[in-house]
């Protein structure tokens, strides 16, 4: 029997109305801007694994913050991927994706987001029992225009379109229908995770929460 490689994310994804995108420096950051982010209407997080931290804040966020549904980021190749999941993600996100990591996902129990950007990347993909997928660097590749487009020629694909999207582009995404969430990192600016203002954090993660129209 062949492995659903996104076993349960589709499920997942239908919490979040937006997903997210962390890059965490420090580990004593990453509970409280979790707990903001969850209490503010965010319960699917992805931490990007470009810090030294990354798999460290991954474990204590799953370990200590009630509701949260944690999938890491920028997966770029196999050990990532075993690391993710030994971490406790219950998804792992690619920009893109090689024939190595969709091997490798086969063997693990942690689903893949991968990532695609063309037609032929995302026919690719579904092949290999992806329905659901990144669509990224998402403005910067067409933004909703060019998703719009891929939804009558490829209906079975689902996308979460990340990268450079804002608050003010976030709803016409949300009107396409290959559309399922979002990934963006508006809600989390640096500054205010530096100075700790996370009441703040949680009022930027409520608005987002407030954009897709349910």
């Amino acid at each position: 029997m062949t492995k659903n490689p996104q076993k349960g994310l589709e499920a997942a994804l239908l919490k979040a109305p937006i997903v997210p995108v962390m890059v965490i420096e420090n580990l004593k950051d990453a509970v409280p801007l979790a707990r903001a982010l969850v209490k503010g209407g965010l319960p699917v997080l992805e931490i990007t694994l470009r810090t030294a931290a990354a798999l460290e804040c991954i474990k204590a966020i799953v370990s200590e913050v009630e509701g949260v549904i944690v999938g890491s980021g920028t997966v770029l190749d196999v050990k990532q991927l075993k690391a993710s999941e030994k971490a406790g993600c219950v998804f792992a996100v690619s920009p893109g994706c090689t024939d190595k990591i969709l091997k490798a996902a086969k063997d693990q129990k942690i689903s893949l987001l991968p990532g695609s950007a063309t037609a032929s990347e995302a026919m690719k993909l579904l092949e290999h029992g992806y329905a659901l997928q990144k669509f990224f660097p998402a403005e910067q590749s067409g933004g909703a225009s060019y998703l719009a487009s891929l939804s009558s020629p490829l209906p079975q694909i689902k996308f979460c379109p990340t990268g450079g999207i804002t608050p003010a582009l976030a709803p016409s995404y949300f009107q396409l229908p290959n559309v399922i969430t979002l990934g963006g990192s508006w809600m989390a600016p640096k500054a205010l995770v530096a100075e700790g203002k996370w009441e703040e954090i949680e009022r930027l993660a409520r608005e987002a929460a407030a954009l897709r129209q349910r």
